[in-house]
């Protein structure tokens, strides 16, 4: 969430910040909301410190003395009640005004980084690396041609289960997303992460928090007798993990690896990666998610993504890294690294991980702050994922065919695989 004390007293730089994401924004009526906020403040803490010197006096007169039904008595403690009537009517509209005013904030994305790249979309991103040689061709078959030769998957039966979007694995496809879910855990596990198994139903307040709601309600599948939605990603219920908290400095920086199932409606996407596993209502994914100090974000943002960056390179599987322009970033993040493995069959690099630094963006709607000494300041989060399962599952069909019909399998992946090949099998 942004800031409410940068909104009231420079709305300009903000509206600069937001502009750069293609958003014109008008904040100066939340510019005197915000400015009527801080009034109701100072007003109400005065009155309440003048009913409190009343109180005390009131004390000391009958410690004195003075008899508790005096009149003298008697009408310190009228002014004493008429400051608390007052008092009450204040902190209703101070109440009021607040809520509408974080509500109204909320719909706002975070601002970029200075360092991110001017641009309107996905055609002004910065390309930074690419790791690997790309296999091209056109003997290389789309993963989904080949799932469905190796009978991986099965999608008519999923839409006879749910509906279309989804997708039932069977026997080597079922072993292989298995495999791909343990081995990345043990390996980011192995790298310093702490594991974590978090609900998958997380209530409106860990969506607010993260930066999920109420932008993208329509994108997310909720419970209708409960406060509950499903989880669109791992981010989510991490970063509830310590809302309404402060950290200890000294716990800083916090590394949590999790794995959950994923839901999303992917509205407006209809007509695009309809087949296979790329776009789908339910999916697989392993998240990294980071809480540093203010001071240690940048430095971590590289470290994060250069986790994400490890599996790729343990399943030899090419790659690039895209560093994200001002008008494709998430409503969340600052800066974005973006991760695209090649996969030959469709001839294209695809998004397989976004590896996002958010400041204090989610730590300021999520009230996670840090105390050294007597200082307490906001927190600021990262995340990335570590990776989405299907999409590497899809990488390695493409990247892994053999003219055989078989796929070889990566050599770090083996031992939880089990085999060297997948192989052609009736089911």
């Amino acid at each position: 969430m942004l800031d409410p004390r940068r909104i009231r007293e420079n709305p300009t730089l903000i509206e600069e910040g937001l502009k750069l994401r293609g958003l014109k924004v008008d904040l100066s009526a939340l510019k005197v909301d915000s400015e009527r906020l801080k009034e109701l403040e100072q007003k109400r803490s005065g009155l309440q410190a003048e009913g409190n010197l009343i109180g005390k006096e009131v004390a000391n007169k009958i410690k004195s003395g003075s008899l508790p039904n005096s009149d003298e008595i008697a009408l310190l403690k009228k002014q004493g009640n008429e400051i608390k009537k007052i008092v009450n009517l204040l902190e209703e509209e101070e109440k009021a005004l607040s809520k509408s005013i974080r509500e109204k904030i909320l719909n706002y994305p975070n601002i970029p980084s200075k360092e991110v790249p001017i641009g309107k979309d996905e055609n002004d991103n910065r390309e930074i690396r690419v790791w690997g040689k790309p296999l091209k061709g056109k003997e290389y078959k789309e993963h989904w041609q080949i799932a469905e030769e190796l009978s991986l998957l099965d999608t008519e039966r999923s839409v006879r289960i749910a509906k279309s979007r989804f997708v039932t694995l069977f026997s080597q496809g079922a072993r292989l997303e298995r495999s791909l879910i343990n081995f990345m855990l043990d390996l980011h596990v192995a790298n310093g992460y702490l594991e974590v198994l978090p609900p998958v139903l997380v209530n409106t307040a860990s969506l607010e928090g993260s930066g999920q709601l109420p932008k993208f309600a329509d994108e997310s599948f909720r419970c209708a007798e409960d406060d509950l939605w499903l989880t669109p990603t791992a981010e989510v219920p991490l970063t509830s993990l310590h809302r309404n908290e402060v950290i200890s400095f000294e716990k800083l920086p916090i590394k949590y690896v999790a794995f959950s199932p994923c839901f999303r409606r992917e509205a407006g996407s209809y007509g695009r990666d309809t087949r296979g596993l790329i776009r789908l209502h339910q999916f697989n994914k392993v998240e990294l998610y980071w809480f540093v100090q203010k001071d240690k974000s940048k430095e971590a943002h590289q470290q994060i993504t250069a986790d994400a960056e490890a599996i790729l390179q343990a399943l030899e599987l090419p790659y690039r890294v895209v560093e994200l322009c001002t008008g494709d970033l998430g409503f969340s993040a600052s800066s974005t690294f973006d991760l695209e493995v090649w996969l030959p069959g469709a001839n294209t690099f695809r998004e397989i991980s976004s590896c996002s630094i958010c400041d204090d963006f989610q730590a300021r709607r999520s009230s996670i702050r840090t105390k050294k000494g007597n200082q307490t300041q906001l927190v600021h989060t990262l995340n990335a994922s570590g990776l989405a399962i299907g999409r590497t599952m899809a990488a390695i069909l493409e990247n892994g065919q053999q003219p055989d019909g078989t796929v070889k399998i990566p050599q770090a992946l083996i031992p939880y695989f089990g085999d060297q090949l997948l192989k052609p099998q009736k089911i």
